[in-house]
C-alpha cells in the first residue's frame, strides 16, 4: 500500500531511493502527456479559430434572429388574427344556436360587415395560434354545410392538443367520412377521438360512435369493445345506457 511522505523526505534505503524516482518520472511522463495534450488543442484552435468563430456568430445570430422574430412579427401578428377572428367566431356562435344556420356559417366562413371570416384568417394568419382555431370552426362549418370533404380537409389540419377540441376535431372527420359512405375511414377516427383524451365527455360519445359503426361494418367483435369501455370506464355517461344495449346486438352477432 502507498503511503503518504512528507516534502523533503529522503529514502532510508536503496529500494526507497529507486521507488522516489520512479515516482518522479511517472509524474513527468503525466505531466509532459498533458503538456502535449494541451498543445496540440491549442493549435488546433489557433488553425481552426475563423471556422470556432464563424459557427459561435452563426448560432448567436440565429438565436437572436428567433427572438427578435417572436417578439416583432410573430406576437403581433398573434394579437392581430384574434383581433381579426372576433367577428367570425361571433358568427359561428349565432349559427350554433339559430334556425338560421347555413347563413350565419357562410358569413363564419367568408366573412361579413367588412370583417375577415375563419378562410380569410387561414390564409392571412395560417402560422398563429389564432390560424390554428380558424382551422376547427371552418371544419366545423364546413360540416354543418355538409361540404363533407373540405370540413375533412380543414379539420385535419387542426392541431388540436386541448382537451375538448382535439377529439371533436377528429370525432367530427369520423361523421364526415360515414356521411361519405367511408365507415372503415370513420371508424379509425371516431377510436382515435375516443382515446386521445380520457374524459367523461368526448371519451364515451365516440367509443358509442365507434362501436356502432364497427356493428355497421359487422365487426362485432370491435363493437362489442367499444360499448364496453363505456360500460367499464364511463358507468355515469349519459352514453353508457345505449353502450349496454348495443353491447347485447354485439354479443348476439358474434
Amino acid at each position: 500500500m502507498a503511503t503518504y511522505k512528507k516534502r523533503g523526505y529522503k529514502p532510508k534505503n536503496k529500494a526507497e531511493k529507486q521507488a522516489q524516482i520512479e515516482d518522479g518520472s511517472t509524474t513527468a511522463e503525466v505531466f509532459k502527456s498533458l503538456d502535449e495534450g494541451a498543445s496540440r488543442t491549442e493549435a488546433w484552435v489557433e488553425k481552426n479559430q475563423k471556422y470556432i468563430l464563424g459557427v459561435v456568430g452563426a448560432i448567436a445570430i440565429c438565436v437572436l434572429g428567433y427572438i427578435a422574430y417572436q417578439q416583432f412579427i410573430q406576437e403581433p401578428k398573434e394579437v392581430e388574427a384574434t383581433n381579426e377572428m372576433f367577428k367570425a367566431q361571433e358568427y359561428y356562435e349565432q349559427a350554433l344556436a339559430s334556425a338560421d344556420t347555413d347563413s350565419l356559417y357562410n358569413l363564419a366562413l367568408n366573412g361579413g360587415e367588412g370583417k375577415y371570416g375563419f378562410l380569410d384568417i387561414i390564409d392571412n394568419y395560417g402560422s398563429t395560434s389564432a390560424g390554428n382555431r380558424a382551422r376547427y370552426y371552418a371544419g366545423m362549418a364546413l360540416l354543418n354545410l355538409k361540404d363533407y370533404q373540405q370540413a375533412i380537409n380543414y379539420l385535419d389540419e387542426y392541431d388540436g392538443d386541448d382537451e375538448m377540441t382535439g377529439p371533436l376535431a377528429k370525432g367530427a372527420i369520423g361523421d364526415a367520412f360515414v356521411q361519405l359512405g367511408q365507415n372503415d375511414e370513420a371508424l379509425k377516427y371516431y377510436e382515435e377521438a375516443a382515446s386521445m383524451r380520457k374524459n367523461g365527455v368526448t371519451s364515451p360519445r365516440f367509443h358509442l360512435k365507434a362501436g356502432k359503426t364497427a356493428l355497421d361494418l359487422g365487426k362485432a367483435d370491435v363493437a362489442l369493445k367499444h360499448f364496453k369501455a363505456i360500460s367499464d370506464n364511463y358507468p355515469d355517461a349519459i352514453e353508457a345506457a345505449q353502450a349496454e344495449i348495443y353491447a347485447g346486438k354485439a354479443e348476439a352477432m358474434q
